[in-house]
C-alpha cells in the first residue's frame, strides 16, 4: 500500500514538474513577439557577447529586404506609341541627392508618359563640383537599362533642339495627382520642360509601371563610367580585407546645420563650426536637450568609437572612412581604431587632387556598396542609397548607428558598461529586424 502511494506521489511530482516547465516555456515564448530571438538560443547575452568577442554581425536576423519581384519581371506595361513631350531633370546638391532626384524624375517621366532628356547636374562651387551626368555615369548603359521602362534620348528632335526647357516649379507638388494635374498641362503645352522633383511627393500613389521605372532607374540603370569604375575598383582592391566602410559625418557645416552644441572640442573645431553657423544659432536649455534626445545631433568620432566598441567591433578592424573633406576631431576614432583607410591615403596625390565632389562621392559609394560591412552615423541620401544597393546585391551587414539611443541613454546618466549594454540591445533589435536597410518603394520584406 505504501509502495503504491510512493509511486503515485512520484508520478504526480513528474506531472507537476512537466507542467511547470511547460508553463515557463510558454510564458517565455509568448510574452513578446521578439522573445524567440531574445532567448539565449538565438541571441547571446551581453556578458556572453563580450566573453566570446562576438560582434553585432553574428546576431541572427529574422527580416531581410530584397528587390520586389514586380519590378524585376520582364513583362511590363507597354510604353504608349506617342509621348507627351520631353522632360529634363535638373539635379542639385551632392551626388547622392542628385541621384535621388534623378530616380524620382524617371518615375515622374513614366507617370506623365514623357521622354527623358539626359539630366542636368548642377555646377556648384560649394561642392567643388564641375562634373556633369556623363562624367559620372555610363550614359549608354543608362539608356539600355531603361529600355521598355521609359524612353531616354541623348538629343532632342530638331524642332525643339535649340530651345531651353520651360521651368516647372515642383517645390510644392505632392504625389501623383499634383504631377498629373499641374505638371502634365505644361508638358503638353510646351513639349519640353525641366523639373526638380519635390521631396514631399507620395510615390505610393504611383501606378505600378511608374514605380517600376523609378526602381529600375535607381538600382539597375546607374553605373559609373569605365574610367571612374576602374578608379573605384583600384581603390577597393587597395583596402585590406575584410573591412568595414564607415560613413562618418562630423564636418563643420553638418554640426552648424544641426544647431547642436558640443563640449570638449578643440579650439580649431569650434572656430570652424562658428564660421559655418551663419544665422543658425545653437539651441540652448530644455530645447537643446529635447533636440538632442530626438537624435538630431551628429555623433562625434569619440562617440562613434564608443558605439563600435559596444557592438563588439574589434579595435583592429580594417575601416574605410567614407567621408567628405573637413572631418573634425578624428583622433577620437583613430586613437581606438587604428586601421583606418581613406581615399587620400590610398590614392596617388595626383589622382586625388584631380577629383571633384561628385567623383570623390562616387568612389565612396562604390566602395561602400561592395564592402564586407557598412555602418553610418547618419541616415542621409548616401546612406539610404548604399543600404538599398547592398540589399539589392544581397549584402545585409548594414547598420545605422543610433544618435537617438546614444543621446537618450546618456541623458539618463548611463555610462561605461551600462551604456554599452543598452546600446548593444538597441542596435541588436534594429539589426535583427532589418530596420533602415532598404527603401520601401522598391524592396519587399523577406522573413527568414
Amino acid at each position: 500500500m505504501v509502495a503504491i502511494s510512493v509511486k503515485i506521489l512520484r508520478s504526480i511530482s513528474v506531472v507537476i514538474a512537466c507542467l511547470l516547465i511547460g508553463a515557463i516555456w510558454f510564458s517565455l515564448s509568448s510574452s513578446s513577439p521578439y522573445s524567440q530571438w531574445r532567448s539565449s538560443a538565438f541571441i547571446p547575452t551581453m556578458s556572453a557577447v563580450h566573453a566570446e568577442k562576438t560582434d553585432i554581425w553574428s546576431v541572427p536576423r529574422i527580416v531581410d529586404w530584397r528587390p520586389c519581384r514586380w519590378w524585376l519581371r520582364t513583362h511590363l506595361t507597354a510604353l504608349p506609341a506617342q509621348n507627351n513631350g520631353y522632360i529634363r531633370v535638373d539635379c542639385y546638391g551632392g551626388l547622392n541627392q542628385m541621384r535621388r532626384d534623378l530616380c524620382d524624375g524617371v518615375g515622374i517621366a513614366r507617370l506623365l508618359n514623357a521622354t527623358i532628356v539626359l539630366p542636368k547636374f548642377e555646377v556648384a562651387a560649394y561642392w567643388n563640383e564641375s562634373s556633369g551626368f556623363a562624367d559620372v555615369f555610363d550614359v549608354d548603359y543608362f539608356i539600355q537599362q531603361l529600355n521598355g521602362f521609359v524612353r531616354v534620348v541623348k538629343e532632342l528632335p530638331a524642332e525643339i533642339a535649340s530651345e531651353e526647357p520651360v521651368r516647372v516649379d515642383c517645390s510644392k507638388r505632392k504625389g501623383q495627382f499634383d504631377y498629373v494635374e499641374s505638371v502634365l498641362p505644361s508638358l503638353l503645352k510646351h513639349r519640353y520642360i525641366s523639373i526638380t522633383p519635390a521631396m514631399s511627393q507620395r510615390r505610393d500613389r504611383y501606378p505600378l509601371y511608374a514605380k517600376a521605372a523609378l526602381c529600375q532607374g535607381c538600382y539597375n540603370a546607374l553605373r559609373l563610367t569605365r574610367f571612374l569604375e576602374k578608379k573605384a575598383t583600384d581603390l577597393l582592391d587597395a583596402i585590406p580585407k575584410p573591412f568595414l566602410s564607415l560613413h562618418l559625418r562630423f564636418e563643420p557645416d553638418m554640426v552648424a546645420y544641426s544647431q547642436c552644441e558640443y563640449s570638449g572640442l578643440s579650439p580649431a573645431s569650434m572656430e570652424a563650426i562658428e564660421a559655418a553657423r551663419g544665422d543658425r544659432k545653437p539651441w540652448t536649455g530644455e530645447v537643446a536637450r529635447v533636440w538632442r534626445n530626438r537624435g538630431k545631433c551628429p555623433l562625434t568620432p569619440t562617440e562613434t568609437a564608443f558605439i563600435l566598441k559596444a557592438l563588439s567591433i574589434p579595435t583592429n578592424t580594417n575601416i574605410y572612412l567614407a567621408a567628405g573633406d573637413g572631418l573634425m576631431e578624428l583622433g577620437g576614432l583613430t586613437s581606438v581604431y587604428t586601421n583606418i583607410f581613406t581615399k587620400a591615403t590610398l590614392l596617388s596625390g595626383e589622382d586625388f587632387a584631380s577629383m571633384h565632389g561628385n567623383t570623390k562621392a562616387a568612389l565612396d559609394y562604390y566602395v561602400s556598396i561592395n564592402s564586407d560591412a557598412y555602418m553610418a552615423t547618419y541616415f542621409g541620401n548616401m546612406d539610404k542609397m548604399v543600404a538599398a544597393m547592398r540589399a539589392f546585391k544581397g549584402l545585409f551587414k548594414t547598420l545605422f548607428l543610433s544618435r537617438h539611443a546614444f543621446a537618450e541613454y546618456t541623458s539618463q546618466g548611463l555610462r561605461g558598461k551600462e551604456l554599452a549594454e543598452a546600446l548593444w540591445k538597441a542596435h541588436r533589435d534594429d539589426y535583427v529586424m532589418g530596420r533602415g536597410s532598404a527603401l520601401p518603394e522598391c524592396f519587399c520584406e523577406s522573413k527568414l
